[in-house]
């Protein structure tokens, strides 16, 4: 046992001798350090003290708030059918639960309509397209949030398609066997787009009218595609003509949508490069600064936006769904040709929603022996090829399946809490 001398007059207090803290650095009168003559308020290892520094340490939950999650909002759709201006998940949950809203599922989008609401004040709200020859992007973008990012794979089946279907065409008149006359071309000097042009654009067409029943589209920008034409020059006009034929009909058909804004590719790069954005030299990357960097650029050409707040992306697949062949290609081994394709099965128009009983949200395939082929939904994979008619309740029709991916982040657990199974369209 150590004895202190307390009669030290640098102590302000008498200390007991013993085993403990010294108490050489603790203020007695009131707490504060200027009552006490010479007194020293940091800790002195030399003179015995053990005190503990206090260092704030984030956890793993609060570093996990550190990146704020992005906010998921809800399309949100009149009484009338009119959409209105999206809500947080949150006030989408407030509403179904006061009974003022019901909840609604739209081709794989989760949005809510309401019951008490037939008109509302909307903002502008812009969609920017970045059209391409694999894959197409689109943004739905306010001067506040950017709403959707839809990124769909384009259709470049139907050249392959037609151009079997032709030499089977032929192939048929040289055979023994009585068949008809061979008609005039009907289609000859005739104002048509061609089945591969017009596929092509039309299914942006279809994804935006998809999306104008859900956000109050004012304006749509659109990067505008230009082919180099030659003068006196068939063979070099004719492998653009498609593409300028394609765009007016599809400029045309969108300016009956919202107002169609035109910008060039250049503008396109420069304002990117300017907002200090990049673009990923992959095109088919199901990631943000692959197409829909520049369907967002182009969207903020009208909102003035200049940091991106959402990369969430809604991938579109399209369906290929094969025309009625009343005799497949090549024959089989007893010579008889099989049936094959078509839009229905057993009833049903393929690339319909059904819920099944015991495989939950698939989509309906094709058809054989009386049974149907059922698929994922998001992924597309054939998960049985005997379904019974039924065990399946009828959704809703579908021409694509569709699935959600993110590059970055996902929205919170308690934003997610409002999505359920769909039972309704």
């Amino acid at each position: 046992m150590v004895k202190i001398n307390t009669m030290d007059p640098t102590h302000t207090k008498p200390v007991r001798a013993g085993i403990g803290r010294l108490k050489t650095t603790e203020p007695t009168a009131r707490s504060r350090a200027q009552y006490v003559a010479s007194s020293s308020q940091a800790c002195d290892r030399y003179v015995g003290q053990s005190r503990r520094e206090k260092l704030h340490v984030p956890s793993a939950r609060a570093k996990h708030r550190l990146v704020p999650a992005p906010s998921v909002w809800v399309p949100v759709i009149s009484s009338t059918g009119t959409p209105l201006m999206p809500c947080r998940s949150a006030y989408a949950r407030a509403l179904i639960k006061s009974g003022r809203a019901i909840r609604r599922w739209y081709r794989g989008i989760f949005c809510i309509k309401m019951l008490d609401r037939a008109e509302g004040i909307v903002q502008q709200v812009v969609v920017g397209v970045d059209p391409g020859s694999k894959r197409e992007a689109m943004t739905v973008q306010s001067k506040q949030h950017t709403y959707l990012n839809v990124l769909s794979d384009a259709v470049t089946w139907v050249e392959n398609q037609v151009e079997a279907r032709k030499s089977m065409r032929k192939s048929r008149r040289f055979r023994k066997t009585p068949c008809r006359a061979r008609r005039a071309n009907r289609l000859c000097n005739s104002k048509r787009l061609p089945p591969s042009t017009k596929s092509r654009w039309q299914i942006k067409l279809n994804i935006l009218k998809f999306i104008k029943k859900l956000y109050p589209i004012s304006d749509i920008v659109v990067e505008d595609i230009k082919a180099r034409t030659r003068k006196g020059s068939k063979k070099w006009n004719k492998s653009f003509n498609p593409l300028e034929t394609g765009k007016t009909w599809f400029y045309y058909e969108v300016s009956k949508i919202g107002n169609l804004i035109k910008k060039q590719g250049y503008e396109t790069f420069e304002r990117r490069n300017f907002l200090g954005l990049k673009k990923t030299k992959n095109k088919l990357a199901e990631t943000f600064d692959a197409h829909n960097v520049d369907s967002w650029v182009l969207a903020s050409f009208v909102t003035g936006k200049s940091v991106v707040d959402n990369r969430e992306l809604f991938r579109i697949i399209p369906l290929q769904l094969h025309r009625r062949q009343l005799h497949r290609y090549e024959p089989s081994k007893s010579g008889v040709r099989k049936l094959y394709g078509g839009t229905l099965s057993l009833g049903l128009k393929r690339g319909s929603v059904v819920n099944h009983t015991r495989l939950g949200l698939v989509y309906v395939g094709g058809t054989s022996n009386g049974k149907i082929t059922l698929h994922d939904f998001t992924t597309g994979v054939r998960l049985t090829r005997r379904g019974l008619i039924e065990d399946c309740n009828f959704l809703y029709y579908n021409n694509w399946r569709v699935s959600i991916s993110s590059s970055v982040t996902t929205p919170m657990v308690s934003d997610r809490k409002i999505y359920e199974t769909p039972s309704t369209n």
